[in-house]
């Protein structure tokens, strides 16, 4: 659970919420939520992986082929 406290009696409500916002952004949270929001079946789940796989290394190459100015 995340948790955000003041600083002090000065900081502001905007400043803190920042600050919320901020760790939620980087502990990852909401995109595991957002992941799991609907169901889907581990067979998807791996076919998801394996074309993730597939697209990364074609980005590979495009930036190699961009390197060597192929392309």
């Amino acid at each position: 659970m995340i948790q955000v406290t003041r600083k002090d009696s000065k900081e502001s409500a905007e400043n803190m919420l920042r600050r919320f916002n901020r760790k939620v952004q980087q502990s990852g949270a909401l995109a595991v939520v957002k992941q799991n929001q609907y169901f889907e079946k581990p067979i998807s789940k791996t076919e998801r992986r394996h074309k993730a796989i597939i697209r990364q290394e074609r980005k590979v190459l495009k930036l190699k082929k961009i390197k060597l100015g192929l392309r």
